[in-house]
């Protein structure tokens, strides 16, 4: 664990540093890593919980995370975002299969009205992007609708949640870059790419200490 542990350290301060100095390259190849790191990660501290449907299903998760990481600078440009989106969403439906049986620990078993936040910023994020997703419609009210599933599910464990909570802001910067014109961030790759690790550890953190549990 701890040899893993310090490998995806370093290859994501390595990756997070390329983004922010804009060295493309070095953080498209580190990019690549990441998810793999992470997973074996994950699956070596998890011992004796390595069966568990959810340590399983959370590795699954994360390789589908990393055939979106990968994926899209395998293929032409015009189907690198439907790649990566496709990716993406199997990754979300696999966390959703993962997390549905502790819904009882979390917001929906215990204060339904706590969805109401999560609600709000699916909608308000679609009233954003609706006028620029032409054809994509349909897919991204789909796709925004299974990841904000996925953060409200993960409230089972605090590390979760808050890695849900990041993975819903990660996505939605994705999604105001790609579909709303006036949209600006500066460093925006650097801070997709914080928000997303961040949030991929924490969900792994959070399902590590449930399934040790």
């Amino acid at each position: 664990m701890i040899v893993a542990g310090t490998a995806f350290a370093a290859v994501t301060a390595v990756h997070l540093g390329a983004r922010a100095a804009g060295a493309e390259g070095t953080a498209d190849v580190t990019q690549w890593f990441l998810m793999p790191l992470l997973a074996l990660t994950l699956w070596s501290a998890a011992d004796g919980a390595r069966s568990s449907r959810l340590v399983r299903l959370t590795l699954v998760a994360l390789g589908f995370s990393w055939l979106g990481d990968t994926a899209p600078d395998l293929v032409g440009d015009d189907l690198a975002f439907l790649t990566m989106l496709g990716f993406f969403l199997l990754a979300h439906i696999c966390y959703l299969v993962a997390f549905w049986p502790l819904r009882r620990d979390g917001v929906v078993g215990r204060r339904p009205v706590l969805l109401l936040p999560y609600l709000a910023v699916l909608a308000g994020l679609l009233v954003a992007c609706a006028p620029g997703t032409g054809d994509l419609l349909v897919p991204t009210i789909v796709y925004g609708a299974a990841l904000t599933a996925v953060a409200a599910l993960a409230t089972f464990d605090r590390l979760a949640a808050v890695g849900g909570a990041l993975f819903l802001l990660s996505d939605s910067l994705i999604a105001l870059d790609a579909f709303v014109d006036d949209y600006a961030l500066p460093g925006h790759g650097f801070w997709v790419m914080l928000t997303y690790v961040a949030a991929q550890t924490l969900l792994a953190a959070g399902v590590l200490r449930t399934a040790r549990r």
